[in-house]
């Protein structure tokens, strides 16, 4: 088993967990990414330990917390009592102003970060994931602290830039540990289809004018972003994930725009993503991509999650400490070295993994089909 530890208990988690409960008892099902990574299937997975800062959730079995509001994901699978009660954490800058009534902190004793090492390491957690809001970085830095301290392998899912400051690097590599971020990509998301657009453009040997990404939605991840001083980060990780495929990335992140743009209540979970692009093709004359794309932002992150989980568990089992780029490059968007397309970032991650004897099932690029054959 993969002992997993949650801060955050959100809708991602609440996904998260009623998903490998889902998938335990559902074999063959489709969506999952890969079935097996190092002799991992997502059954193997298990929350073990929680935190989170809200009154409707602190001090409840997770089975009960990730249904209590805010939360919206709606009820997938029924839930036994897992014996996780869900503790107090350090509030710090993870609720903003707008969001206390939603969040609603609890008027509880705030843990020291001893005291959280030691809980780490007697609940033996194998991998931490940060599932704060967007714009808690001084929260986000101090969980990564916690996990390093604990020499636990810590996932980063928000545009908190962590994985890719060299500073943390060193840190959990003294530790024995390592980080896999920054900010996750979904499944189907806005980020990867944008970025797989802009990657055909200049595959085919044409050339981004400029392009704009709008994304809303309704659930509490969105209503946190209408505080636009909390989207610096998320948009230079939006914006540089798409401008990263073009050979100038620097020069046409000038003319792209990716990022939230709007919270719409009665949408929930739903995210509707607005795509434009303006490219000069062949003899310079325009092509121009309006696309309009509606997913379920939980979903989409959750699969990711899946994925990352065990090559984090596998990786640090085999000695691989500090920040592996090519571990976060295909599930991130904005890992300590970008990938110019996705399929780049995976064949090397499949390569990375076939050196060290890592198992991964099935394979998801139909070049390493072409890679065997005997011309």
């Amino acid at each position: 088993m993969i002992r997993i530890g949650i801060i955050g208990v959100g809708n991602i988690a609440s996904m998260l967990i009623q998903s490998i409960e889902y998938y335990k008892n559902n074999h063959g099902i489709p969506g999952i990414i890969h079935e097996i990574i190092g002799g991992y299937k997502v059954g193997d997975l298990d929350v073990v330990y929680a935190i989170d800062i809200s009154r409707e959730k602190v001090g409840k079995d997770i089975s009960e917390a990730i249904f209590a509001r805010p939360n919206i994901t709606p009820k997938f699978v029924e839930m036994d009592k897992k014996g996780v009660i869900v503790r107090m954490g350090r509030i710090l800058d993870g609720v903003a102003d707008h969001m206390i009534e939603d969040f609603m902190p609890a008027n509880e004793k705030e843990p020291s970060i001893e005291e959280l090492v030691n809980e780490l390491r007697d609940a033996k957690v194998d991998v931490l994931i940060n599932l704060l809001p967007v714009g808690s970085a001084q929260a986000s830095r101090f969980y990564a602290k916690v996990a390093a301290m604990a020499g636990v392998a810590f996932i980063n899912s928000i545009p908190e830039f962590i994985a890719s400051d060299k500073e943390y690097c060193k840190l959990f590599e003294e530790n024995s540990s390592l980080i896999l971020g920054d900010d996750i990509k979904g499944q189907l998301g806005s980020t990867i289809v944008h970025r797989t657009l802009a990657s055909l453009i200049s595959m085919r040997g044409g050339e981004i004018v400029e392009s704009y990404q709008l994304n809303i939605g309704g659930n509490t991840d969105f209503k946190n972003m209408v505080d636009i001083s909390r989207l610096t980060s998320k948009k230079i990780s939006k914006t540089m994930a798409v401008a990263s495929t073009q050979p100038s990335p620097e020069e046409i992140a000038e003319k792209i725009f990716a990022g939230p743009s709007g919270y719409i209540p009665f949408l929930g979970n739903t995210k509707v993503s607005y795509i434009y692009i303006k490219a000069k093709m062949f003899m310079g004359l325009p092509v121009t991509i309006d696309l309009k794309l509606t997913v379920d932002d939980k979903a989409m992150a959750t699969p990711i999650l899946i994925d990352a989980i065990r090559i984090a568990k596998v990786l640090k089992d085999r000695g691989i400490y500090g920040c592996p780029d090519w571990a976060s490059a295909p599930y991130f968007k904005h890992p300590p070295r970008q990938a110019k397309s996705d399929e780049e970032a995976l064949l090397r991650l499949y390569m990375k993994l076939e050196n060290l004897g890592i198992e991964i099932y099935p394979k998801r690029l139909p070049i390493l089909d072409l890679l065997s054959l005997k011309l």
